[in-house]
């Protein structure tokens, strides 16, 4: 059970390891966890959202079910982005939220994650709590103290409020295509850039419980790119499944990534005189090129492990404002508890029209430097922080790349695989240099 969280809740085939089973006992542990020890004067209260997958539907009844059979007031709100559900669980003043979503996985993939008072992440100790909980039996209410399920009728209409409130200026004038990956966004983000002033192409919003993320959404881009440049848009919005992640395509059909989105708002934000302390929270992952580009700017950035966790833990400690991943996961601390996609989406179009420039010259903000990923799998993972000749062989490299380059060895955590990446300043000296450092994990980290 103690491997039962991954960094975003708990997530795998449903009906196979996200059973009804589960999501009932969990719902019920949560409800003790979550629910009851902070809530003794009154019946607690949770916010349940989902994605449009088929799977969600009897998720989402067995969670409801475990919640209100533990004497918690359910407020199901339907289907919406997971950044909806962390907005609406601070706006009513919930014990505690639910998100049933896979975000970018397939169809057959299910996931249940939960979200505390505030909207916030689940905290490890939280964690621990509910899985504590689920060794025990749980509560049993009966009569009048057994929770109600009830729909959460104005749901989608507060956070659309909320994000049209969040917005520093109008999109008039702007055509905009929304792929929304026939996802959890397909209602709501199409409603709000109109509602902000733009002209709006729609594509992947047509949901039918089987075709999330199929052809459409921020994994899969082509069709996003034709329709930029078919119906001559200014920008392309792309969605994940639970909206919760946004990448970019521009008038030329041009991909703009989480690195260039962050650099291009965090300068937005640094003109306006809220980026806080001029700080920027990245992942280890991010372009050597953002953070040259935030060096010429004086916006200092902060490096955290892979993981929007990670992120939120570094935002919180350094009280910044901005933060992100490569992904297009990007927190926009003063507006949400998690990353939005499309509120980032419309900050990034807000900014377009403030400045009437194109996405193609803002995103010259930064440079992205050729960077190469290479797997070296079977090997002896652990020891690769460690081992002599192995760092030896990096730091020469890093000698070799100077300040247009950078290394990077990372673990993966699930298979025996060491990670190697390398950037450098053209592609040809960042493929030779992560080949050569791959063969020598290979070589001297044999399992």
């Amino acid at each position: 059970m103690s491997k039962l969280f991954g960094t975003d809740g708990v997530r795998g085939v449903a009906n196979e390891k996200i059973t009804v089973e589960l999501a009932t006992k969990l719902s019920q542990a949560a409800a003790e966890g979550l629910g009851h020890e902070d809530s003794v004067s009154r019946r607690p209260k949770a916010v349940v959202a989902r994605d449009p997958r088929i799977s969600s539907e009897f998720i989402n009844a067995a969670v409801s079910a475990g919640l209100a059979s533990s004497g918690v007031d359910v407020f199901d709100a339907g289907v919406l982005p997971t950044p909806a559900a962390a907005y609406l669980v601070d706006d009513i003043h919930a014990d505690f939220g639910v998100m049933i979503s896979a975000s970018h996985n397939p169809a057959p993939d299910n996931g249940i994650k939960f979200l505390s008072r505030g909207g916030e992440k689940l905290t490890d100790a939280q964690e621990d709590r509910i899985l504590e909980q689920m060794e025990h039996e749980p509560r049993r209410p009966i009569g009048a103290e057994v929770g109600r399920v009830r729909r959460f009728s104005d749901a989608e209409d507060r956070y659309a409020l909320h994000l049209l409130k969040s917005m520093p200026n109008r999109l008039d004038g702007m055509k905009i295509v929304i792929d929304a990956a026939h996802g959890a966004g397909s209602g709501v983000a199409p409603e709000v850039f109109t509602q902000a002033g733009a002209e709006v192409v729609v594509i992947g919003a047509d949901p039918d419980g089987l075709n999330i993320n199929q052809h459409y959404g921020s994994t899969h881009m082509e069709n996003l790119q034709a329709a930029v440049l078919e119906r001559g848009a200014d920008l392309g919005v792309a969605l994940d499944g639970d909206a919760d992640r946004f990448l970019a395509v521009d008038h030329k059909g041009t991909i703009i990534d989480g690195d260039q989105i962050m650099a291009i708002m965090a300068v937005a934000l640094k003109d306006q005189g809220v980026l806080k302390d001029d700080t920027l929270v990245v992942t280890v992952m991010s372009n050597l090129g953002l953070k040259l580009a935030m060096q010429q700017h004086n916006i200092h950035v902060v490096e955290t492990k892979v993981g929007d966790r990670y992120v939120l833990e570094a935002m919180a400690a350094e009280q910044a404002s901005l933060g992100g991943e490569q992904s297009g996961h990007i927190i926009f601390s003063q507006w949400a508890t998690t990353g939005d996609g499309i509120l980032t989406g419309l900050h990034l179009a807000a900014r377009m029209n403030a400045t009437k420039k194109k996405l193609s010259e803002l995103a010259t903000v930064m440079t992205r430097l050729p960077q190469v990923l290479i797997n070296v799998k079977d090997v002896d993972k652990a020891a690769v922080d460690d081992h002599a000749v192995v760092k030896q062989e990096v730091v020469a490299v890093e000698a070799q790349l100077g300040e247009t380059g950078r290394v990077l060895l990372r673990q993966s955590g699930t298979e025996p695989v060491v990670r190697v990446m390398v950037e450098a300043a053209d592609k040809a000296t960042a493929q030779q240099q992560a080949q050569y450092l791959a063969d020598v994990v290979s070589e001297n980290l044999p399992l």
